[in-house]
């Protein structure tokens, strides 16, 4: 079930996405689309990639197409915004971080029944960090070396941006010095979890409390990508391609994203870090690189944010599927997980 009826129907989209396209180009001759696919990874977004053919001038052109659409029913609800996405891909574009090229934002939902953003389809592949084939991947990779080492230099790459220059500060900067950026962060996920209609949970109210009266101090700003992990980046030879999923990107502690690097939740039992990286050449390497040691009473802090992100994520997710929102059936699914969060942040809390 779609929340938006306007959506077009699937076999008229891709002749909606060729005559769009083709009015970006000037002067384009004999577009065509081949190769299309929707890929079904993500939650939040429906993704297209297709390859554009057309001519200018009797010039032949190619170019690779990244589509995503906002189904109006997104797992993060109003807290995923495609302008928002789109704009931080452009300010991204001169820097030196691997991020796809964004061609145009589309606002007006009588296109495809919704916004949308159209980018450069970057080559790699994206293995499932969860799935059998995914662990092998990365197991094979840690054992040569060069892939381990691009996902730490890339982070690094991330928290070196000058975000201001880059004109990343219109998402918002809290106050250096002060605990604003770990605060509104939890203020943030307590909005979804309001949203979401689900009912009390004792042990949640007792770690958002925790988390309002231990909030550290963020000395350093840096823009912060908020899910940096395999499975939000592209591979292609052994090296980051692209970093994916512009979702939960903010100005705010580096360490927000180390934890997340850290977590065991990202690493399926394995003793490297995302399943990729030894604990101590992740240090070593991105510390040399950052010149920011890594606090680990941060992390812990950070981490435990992470137990209600995770238990807002899965609220809103069940949520959108009792209400009849979504009838895509893994959100159904995601309602057994809120008490196995909940459970482990009950130990991590002392409980």
């Amino acid at each position: 079930m779609s929340a938006d009826s306007t959506a077009p129907a699937s076999n008229e989209i891709a002749e909606r996405i060729r005559t769009y396209i083709e009015g970006k180009l000037p002067g384009a001759q004999g577009l065509q689309l081949q190769d299309m696919e929707r890929i079904a990874v993500g939650w939040s977004h429906e993704t297209w990639l297709f390859d554009a053919h057309w001519s200018v001038a009797g010039e032949q052109r190619t170019q690779g197409f990244c589509l995503r659409r906002d189904p109006g029913n997104a797992l993060l609800r109003e807290l995923s915004d495609l302008g928002d996405q789109f704009g931080v891909l452009q300010c991204l574009e001169p820097t030196a971080l691997q991020a796809p090229k964004p061609f145009w934002y589309e606002a007006d939902h009588a296109v495809l029944g919704a916004p949308f953003i159209v980018m450069e389809k970057v080559p790699g592949t994206c293995p499932n960090p969860w799935g059998r084939e995914g662990r092998a991947f990365y197991e094979a990779a840690a054992g040569r070396g060069v892939l381990p080492a691009s996902f730490t230099d890339t982070l690094a790459t991330l928290h070196n941006i000058d975000w201001r220059q880059a004109g990343l500060d219109f998402l918002g900067v809290p106050a250096a010095g002060t605990p604003e950026f770990a605060l509104g962060e939890v203020r943030k996920w307590r909005r979804l979890i309001d949203a979401s209609g689900h009912g009390p949970e004792p042990v949640l109210t007792d770690l958002i409390c925790w988390l309002e009266a231990n909030a550290p101090r963020t000395e350093r700003l840096c823009f912060v990508h908020g899910a940096y992990r395999t499975g939000n980046l592209l591979i292609d030879d052994d090296r980051i391609s692209a970093v994916l999923d512009w979702e939960l990107q903010t100005i705010g502690d580096p360490m927000y994203d180390v934890a997340y690097v850290l977590s065991d939740l990202n690493r399926e039992g394995s003793e490297l870090l995302s399943n990729l990286v030894p604990r101590d050449e992740f240090y070593r390497r991105y510390e040399a690189a950052t010149g920011i040691e890594i606090d680990e009473d941060a992390c812990r802090y950070y981490q435990l944010l992470y137990a209600m992100r995770s238990a807002a994520f899965w609220m809103s997710a069940s949520g959108l599927y009792a209400e009849g929102r979504s009838d895509d059936i893994r959100l159904a699914r995601t309602a057994w997980s809120v008490p196995v969060v909940l459970e482990r942040a009950a130990r991590d809390l002392g409980f």
